[in-house]
């Protein structure tokens, strides 16, 4: 989406900043996992149709998506300087499938990188990312659809307060929900407390992580 080309949403795990070209080869990569495509039910893509993906997400306007940074320690505390010197590690995406109805949005994460796995920083991106949707884009049911293989993604959105609606043997998915109520707009500002700061992303700052493993 146009809407956050240029965004820097900040938690206290995590820092979430626009797809951008410079992040193309890295993310290739991390597609090129067996496990990773298993998890995700997704189809490599050569190097070209991952540029092309890159400008898509860009573009279009029933889709968006960040980059997940993992926060490093040391900045001298502004958030340009966060943003290059933390370690990219997976992506949070949100779409808008139903023309009719934009307050609906499906959502899902990946920590692509396995030593950054089961340390908060999915459960962190999901927050930021709902905090947007909600208070942004006016989202008012989140839907997220999972593998039924990926027991680590059922169980953090099972932890997130989603309700299973329905399994698709055909698909292998099973489908969750989450409607936001007045108590869970509370539960998510509460859950991000103080940490949360928005800024834009410095165009100086590409390749200063790109490929940083």
């Amino acid at each position: 989406m146009r809407i956050n080309e240029n965004l820097v949403i900040s938690g206290n795990k995590v820092i979430l900043v626009p797809y951008r070209r410079e992040h193309v080869l890295a993310y290739h990569e991390w597609m090129q996992s067996k496990e990773i495509q298993e998890l995700t039910a997704s189809e490599p893509l050569t190097i070209e149709q991952e540029y092309e993906m890159q400008q898509s997400w860009l573009i279009d306007d029933d889709k968006l998506t960040f980059i997940v940074l993992k926060k490093s320690d040391g900045s001298n505390g502004s958030l340009r300087e966060l943003t290059r010197i933390s370690k990219m590690v997976g992506d949070v995406n949100l779409f808008l499938n139903d023309p009719h109805d934009r307050s609906i949005a499906e959502v899902e994460v990946m920590i692509a990188d396995p030593t950054a796995r089961n340390s908060g920083l999915a459960t962190n991106s999901l927050l930021l990312l709902f905090h947007y949707a909600i208070y942004t884009l006016g989202i008012m049911k989140l839907v997220a659809k999972i593998s039924m293989k990926n027991h680590p993604s059922l169980q953090l959105f099972t932890k997130l307060g989603f309700k299973k609606t329905r399994s698709v043997d055909i698909f292998q998915e099973v489908h969750m929900e989450l409607v936001v109520e007045e108590n869970v707009k509370g539960w998510i500002r509460e859950r991000i407390g103080e940490t949360l700061i928005v800024g834009t992303y410095e165009e100086e700052n590409e390749n200063e992580y790109c490929n940083r493993k």
